[in-house]
């Protein structure tokens, strides 16, 4: 079994090797032109620089809640006696049935 250098490890994952990446950046080079491609690498740096820094932020975040104590919960209010089914002062009596009233054209059914 052979052990591969570090320095070729992220370039074997895609099995890429030395005349496959001159044949991309050759094409690159003819796609963008050498007045474009400068600035094209640059911006290129730049975005992976943000995100970087965006999920550096992100786990750090993540970090200080996990490290953070958990919150304790409200205090309880004392448990409340059931009371004695009484009726209260407020609540009016419950009213008798109403009879229907008789129909309109004065004829009963009884």
């Amino acid at each position: 079994m052979t052990v591969m250098p570090a320095t070729t490890l992220p370039l074997a994952i895609f099995d890429i090797g030395g005349p496959e990446v001159l044949l991309i950046m050759l094409v690159a080079l003819l796609l963008f032109g050498s007045q474009r491609l400068p600035d094209l690498a640059r911006s290129l740096g730049k975005s992976i620089r943000e995100f970087k820094k965006a999920t550096s932020g992100l786990e750090e975040e993540l970090r200080r809640a996990m490290e953070a104590p958990p919150p304790s919960p409200p205090p309880r209010p004392p448990p409340v006696p059931p009371a004695v089914a009484q009726p209260s002062p407020a609540t009016p009596p419950a009213a008798a049935p109403v009879a229907p009233p008789p129909p309109a054209d004065g004829h009963s059914d009884a």
